[in-house]
């Protein structure tokens, strides 16, 4: 009776054609998942799924011998006849049997370290026995949520498109693909994805893609957001300790069993166990872990990956066939689990290769990738559905129906349009799904703020978004926004209109202006949140404006794959501004200055005066060796860890009121991060640039420097910004340049420091110049602690500066809060 119902799930759940289907089980008949099944001496295999079911394609009749390989588990070879398709073929594993009876101890030393020094001796030359090939590769992404709270941070979550069953629990993102790829060392990789399914959305792309998922346990170091040190990496014993585990034989060959043990359980490590094959010395197997405080994503609970490996007697090479990537996850009451299979097949390991096999794109699609039907997948998929994957899909495609149609999205819109008292002050968004706009409106609590030139302030607007296909790729935006400030008594308005052509080459038309209150140096250095602060507690009103009066027309398309053009053509009337408040919360020893900063004590003389001028400014954004994914309807630039980024801008002012007023400007920004292995994380950024005729032009017009005297950081990194700098000091309309370096070591310091290393902090270390014609050059150098803050909150930093400039030396503390720039504060 067991037969027959196991026959009937598996008749039921995989294409019943051309196929040797059946379920892999322990000893006590328990499922074993992630097998490897494939035919002897071929790359035709598969692995089974969470309930241990597996479906092999075989095409036609005739004699087999299948292998059923799994780590920890002993290899079973099966001979068998196929006289009929489907043909069942069940299988029960017994646990390995380890032995060290015939390892040959000398001196004190565990055997595993002479394993592991001869692995990291022939690590280059296994590196190099992969240096080319092209594969079949399959990946299956999943994550799933239990108990999923009904809101978070007061925002109602709902039912997460139908993901969500009466406990709260379920699937929320399910995905397939099927693609071809091409690797070259050191870094040629392409990808064409033949077939593309994601759950519950037809017209989705998965990218799940086989160059990220791609790790090879042979490189010293493993990117996964930090640099996590390989156990056979050449500077692994200062890691790690090893103990072997024991022995077996597989095929004539020994595999040793080799326990991976941190030597700091804190630092950038995995953990568990690796299979090595004695003379060759090369991986079986791979079952280790790492956590997410190890690659400082703090909501990833644990990383465990597993890699299977077969002999191939062609080219005298264990080949990874299969690898899975299996995590949980937690953050504000979300939590669940998730993982990524992949499975490697048909191999060339003789690629033939010229220079036309590569290019920049590195990953595409094939037209109709995502409209293949359930009879493709059920044929070609090597990893069979579970039963709760299965159900997934048919549920979510259901549902996908209903929740496209009219009535379903209204009924949703009219329960999120609902209008609550308190949204005039908090704001409202009124939408149409089905006709695929929405109306927001912005309320005025959002935007308070407090400045000597307003007073307390704030706005309120109206923004409308239309959408006219599915993927949002074209799309148009228009709004008005006006600001009142009570001390000024002054209300003015700006308005915009945007439009998005597509995603592929981002072209966007901007026509935008209005009256507005904007600070000297156009980058905005200073938030209107840390300068209301410093201004109302401590009589530091840092903020200098004017009020400009403009309309300008933006224009940027990519030109081709690494050039960006932008174009920005305006009118603008610029006037003066003077202080309106006095008014503070805690009396200090300090006192305001005037809005003029190049007279901080004048409170009647203003920086510029009232004058009108045609602006007009031509930028180029050159990404040297730009990689890019791309599907039909989109293009994602991910530029290049190897080369750099290059902006060129020209501004020009002309036709002023003031004919002194006129200039050009030339400049330029060359930027660039790039990892160093284990050691860390590498940031730089240079700019310069030159005047020509500008001897007398508007302050306004000048090449401002972001400066920082509130003694607060609000970005990621500090290469843009002086962190002891005034503000407008070094103001000028002569030539300048500017260089800024940081390094973020990733725990390869503080992670060895034993007790600091608990707390997951980075030691980071920058240095900061610039040079302008007509002043002293100006230097700072720092050293911080990033990273900082408690459980999956770490969004702090602390910085010392030392600064020096004329002779003269300054030094603070500067405190990162890297959440304002999350939130745009």
């Amino acid at each position: 009776m067991k037969y027959f119902v196991l026959t009937f799930l598996l008749l039921c759940t995989f294409t019943i054609n051309a196929q040797v289907i059946g379920k892999v089980t322990d000893t006590e008949k328990q499922p074993l998942p992630y097998v490897n099944v494939y035919v002897q001496d071929t790359y035709s295999g598969t692995t089974t799924n969470d309930d241990g079911l597996y479906e092999l394609n075989i095409e036609s009749s005739g004699n087999y011998t299948i292998i059923f390989q799994f780590l920890g588990y002993t290899t079973i070879t099966k001979k068998v006849t196929v006289e009929s398709l489907p043909f069942i073929l069940n299988v029960e594993l017994e646990t390995e049997t380890t032995s060290l009876d015939e390892v040959v101890i000398e001196g004190t030393e565990d055997p595993a370290y002479r394993i592991i020094r001869a692995t990291i001796a022939q690590r280059k030359e296994n590196l190099e026995k992969i240096s080319e090939y092209k594969a079949d590769f399959y990946s299956r992404g999943l994550w799933k949520v239990k108990d999923v709270p009904e809101k978070i941070l007061g925002q109602e979550i709902g039912d997460m498109e139908g993901a969500l069953d009466s406990t709260r629990s379920g699937i929320i993102y399910l995905s397939e693909s099927i693609s071809k790829i091409s690797f070259k060392q050191p870094n040629d990789f392409n990808e064409r994805i033949i077939a593309s399914k994601v759950s519950g959305n037809d017209n989705g792309f998965s990218f799940n893609s086989a160059q990220e998922a791609t790790f090879s346990f042979y490189e010293n170091t493993l990117e996964l957001n930090t640099a996590i040190v390989s156990p056979i990496a050449n500077n692994a014993f200062s890691y790690y300790d090893y103990k072997l585990d024991g022995v077996f034989y597989e095929d004539g060959k020994l595999i040793n069993k080799v326990n991976v043990i941190p030597k700091r359980p804190k630092d950038r490590v995995f953990k568990g166990v690796i299979y090595i094959v004695e003379d060759d010395w090369q991986l079986y197997g791979v079952e280790i872990s790492t956590t997410g405080a190890a690659i400082q994503v703090p909501f990833i609970k644990e990383l465990k990956f597993k890699q299977n490996f077969k002999y191939d007697k062609k080219y005298d090479f264990w080949v990874k066939i299969s690898q899975t990537i299996d995590f949980g996850f937690g953050f504000m009451g979300l939590n669940g689990d998730g993982r990524y299979i992949c499975v490697y097949s048909n191999y060339d390991f003789n690629p033939q290769f010229d220079r036309k096999s590569f290019s920049n794109e590195v990953l595409s699609f094939e037209p109709e990738a995502n409209k293949k039907d359930s009879a493709f997948w059920n044929g070609t998929r090597p990893v069979a559905l579970t039963i709760e994957e299965f159900d997934d899909y048919i549920k979510k495609d259901s549902l996908q129906v209903l929740r496209r149609s009219k009535p379903y999205l209204d009924s949703i819109d009219h329960k999120n349009n609902k209008f609550n008292i308190s949204d005039p002050l908090f704001g409202y968004t009124y939408s149409n799904t089905f006709k695929k706009y929405r109306l927001s409106y912005t309320g005025p609590v959002e935007g308070i703020a407090f400045s000597t030139i307003q007073g307390y302030n704030s706005n309120a607007g109206i923004n409308y978004f239309q959408w006219f296909n599915e993927n949002q790729t074209k799309w148009i935006s228009m709004g008005v926004n006006a600001t009142y400030g009570i001390e000024e008594d002054r209300l003015r308005f700006t308005g915009y209109i945007t439009k998005n052509f597509n995603r592929k080459n981002n072209l966007r038309v901007s026509l935008y202006g209005g009256s507005k209150v904007t600070q000297f140096n156009e980058l905005e250095p200073i938030s209107p949140l840390i300068n209301s602060i410093s201004t109302l507690f401590f009589e530091r009103n840092y903020l200098k404006a004017y009020e400009l009066n403009s309309v300008h027309l933006a224009y940027r398309q990519e030109l081709f794959n690494g050039l960006e053009g932008f174009v920005k053509l305006g009118y603008e009337e610029r006037a003066p501004l003077f202080n309106n408040s006095e008014y503070y919360t805690i009396p200090t020893t300090e006192s305001y200055t005037s809005n003029n900063p190049l007279a901080p004590a004048d409170f009647n003389t203003a920086a510029t005066n009232e004058h009108t001028i045609f602006k007009s400014q031509i930028q180029a954004r050159i990404t040297f060796g730009q990689k890019y994914f791309s599907n039909p309807d989109m293009k994602f630039n991910i530029g290049s860890e190897l080369y750099p980024r290059l902006d060129i801008i020209f501004e020009n002012g002309l036709g002023a009121s003031n004919s002194n007023y006129n200039y050009s400007q030339l400049s330029g920004a060359l930027y660039q991060n790039f990892g160093l292995g284990n050691k860390g994380e590498f940031y730089y950024r240079l700019k310069g640039g030159t005047f020509f005729n500008g001897d007398d032009i508007s302050f306004v017009d000048y090449q401002h420097f972001n400066g920082n005297q509130t003694r607060v950081g609000t970005s990621p990194n500090y290469t843009n910004t002086f962190n002891l700098l005034p503000y407008y000091d070094l103001s000028t309309n002569k030539g300048y340049f500017e260089a800024h370096a940081e390094h973020d070591f990733r725990g390869w310091i503080l992670g060895k420091i034993p007790g600091i290393n608990q707390l997951n902090f980075n030691l980071v270390v920058g240095g900061h110049f610039l040079a302008t014609e007509d002043r002293a050059p100006y230097s700072e150098w720092s050293v911080g602690i990033d990273n900082l803050g408690f459980g999956v909150y770490r969004l702090l930093r602390v910085d010392y500066v030392r600064s020096y400039r004329g002779g003269v030396s300054d030094g603070a503390f500067v405190f990162g809060l890297k959440f304002l720039d999350l939130f745009g504060l």
